[in-house]
């Protein structure tokens, strides 16, 4: 009897064990979702345009020549999302929210493996894994980027959940993560080409899953816009000239934007672990600062190319000082004892846990200045998103009272570039044809609609024509909220 009571008490545990992926992946989504019914917030320019594009595909009208530029990852997911009409905005904040948070966790993950901390002293692991997942959260305007829906957060869960699966032995997994991951930001091709070599020679029953997936990047990223855009090359050249883009040195500048992502203390941590991983000849740590290194050297080479280099390309190294910081964690609780027996001091348990106690509470008392000021800084962009989330819905109902083709048979909408994507989603139309050049307008006029956001709402107003019937049409779609 006792053994049968045994044996039922451990078959709930072993099915949590066995479904605990699933049921993370559902739970995680659970907290998504109302994240996004809390935060109240809408997604940013780039995300509206690739749910433009996910609505323009079913209608045969995909054009890529227009920003955003084209990237292949959030189109495999706004595309198939697009048959729910408008719920598609919620799905894909609903989806980015989830994979972008599970950066944390994989950050966590692989923090914890490169520890290997001994089984009587897991907690080292777990403290790594803490810091690891806390770091990546500090890093400069990440919330923001999760909150906004942008792509970059979910790259970097998706480089970190390849490492992660490197480390399990799971390469198959690992392969098709880098392969995603790059169908989001080029850096990642290097990656992925550096883990397809390695592969081809470790896993030769790899092979023909490698071909498919370095095949399948490029003609995703180049096939696409050679049928829906004037170059396959289409989306490179829109992103050369950016405004955001270095306008000094490009070596300094883009190492300068890396270097400001994480804390003094997250960096010192990082290159601590750095030292110790060389002493201690650990491999998987010294191959993910190599990543780093090549990731910041990739993004140089771009802005030396031309493209801009923005903080938020660069979150994927920062991520992964940031699990180098919690390694440095781990190691410090791990070794403390050793050095100070190394000091030819009497090095008991209590004395070690007291040093390594010491210096981790100095480490995480550097962090609160920091931590203070990101978390001010978040209120207050939360309030600023909420408010563009509001004016968005506005937006959208006057588009919806006016009627999408009212607005356009009436003339150019004009509006902020900031609202381009939203009101294109709303209109049902390319986010290209929205471009509004008043300088070119005062050379070349025609009919426009003018837009402009108020505190509580938004003005339509119909510019002049010479044609009677489209003024007396178009009179009517004089709006104000």
């Amino acid at each position: 009897g006792t053994a049968n009571n045994a044996v039922r008490r451990r078959t709930p545990r072993r099915l949590l064990h066995r479904l605990r992926w699933p049921l993370g992946a559902v739970a995680l989504l659970a907290v998504s979702a109302l994240l996004v019914v809390w935060a109240r917030v809408r997604p940013g320019y780039d995300p509206y345009g690739w749910l433009v594009w996910g609505h323009l595909t079913l209608h045969g009208a995909l054009n890529t020549d227009g920003a955003p530029s084209w990237k292949p990852l959030p189109f495999l997911f706004t595309l198939p999302y697009a048959l729910t009409g408008r719920d598609a905005v919620y799905l894909w904040m609903t989806t980015a929210f989830a994979i972008s948070l599970s950066g944390m966790v994989f950050a966590g993950r692989v923090a914890f493996w490169l520890v290997r901390a001994p089984e009587g002293r897991r907690y080292a692991g777990y403290a790594a894994a803490v810091a690891a997942a806390v770091a990546v959260a500090g890093i400069a305007d990440y919330p923001h980027s999760i909150l906004t829906a942008e792509s970059d957060t979910m790259i970097v869960a998706l480089c970190l959940a390849a490492v992660d699966c490197i480390l399990c032995r799971r390469y198959r997994w690992a392969l098709w993560l880098w392969c995603l991951a790059a169908m989001g930001r080029p850096e990642v091709w290097a990656l992925l080409g550096a883990y397809a070599v390695w592969a081809w020679w470790r896993v030769p029953a790899m092979r023909w899953q490698l071909v498919v997936a370095v095949l399948l990047v490029p003609l995703l990223w180049f096939g696409i816009p050679a049928l829906t855009s004037k170059s396959p090359f289409s989306a490179a050249n829109l992103a050369e000239n950016s405004p955001r883009a270095l306008h000094g040195n490009k070596i300094t500048g883009t190492a300068s934007r890396f270097l400001a992502l994480n804390s003094v203390s997250i960096k010192i941590a990082a290159l601590v672990a750095v030292v110790l991983a060389a002493l201690r000849r650990d491999s998987g740590t010294l191959i993910l600062a190599a990543g780093v290194v090549l990731w910041v050297v990739v993004e140089i080479a771009f802005a030396l190319h031309g493209w801009s280099a923005v903080p938020r390309y660069i979150y994927e190294a920062g991520a992964g000082v940031c699990v180098l910081a919690g390694v440095c964690v781990g190691r410090v609780i791990l070794e403390v004892r050793h050095a100070v027996g190394g000091l030819r001091w009497r090095a008991s348990p209590q004395l070690a846990g007291l040093a390594a106690l010491i210096i981790l509470a100095a480490f995480a008392l550097s962090l609160a200045p920091v931590a203070r000021s990101r978390i001010i800084f978040e209120k207050h962009d939360l309030r600023g998103e909420r408010t563009r989330a509001s004016l968005i819905e506005r937006l959208e109902h006057a588009v919806d009272h006016l009627g999408s083709d009212r607005i356009l048979a009436c003339g150019q909408p004009a509006i902020g570039i900031g609202w381009q994507s939203a009101l294109a989603w709303d209109l049902g139309t390319n986010v290209g044809s929205l471009f509004f050049n008043p300088n070119s307008e005062l050379v070349h006029k025609h009919p426009i609609v003018a837009m402009h956001p108020r505190p509580y709402g938004w003005q339509f107003v119909p510019g002049d024509t010479t044609d009677a019937d489209q003024a007396g049409r178009c009179r009517s779609l004089r709006y104000k909220t």
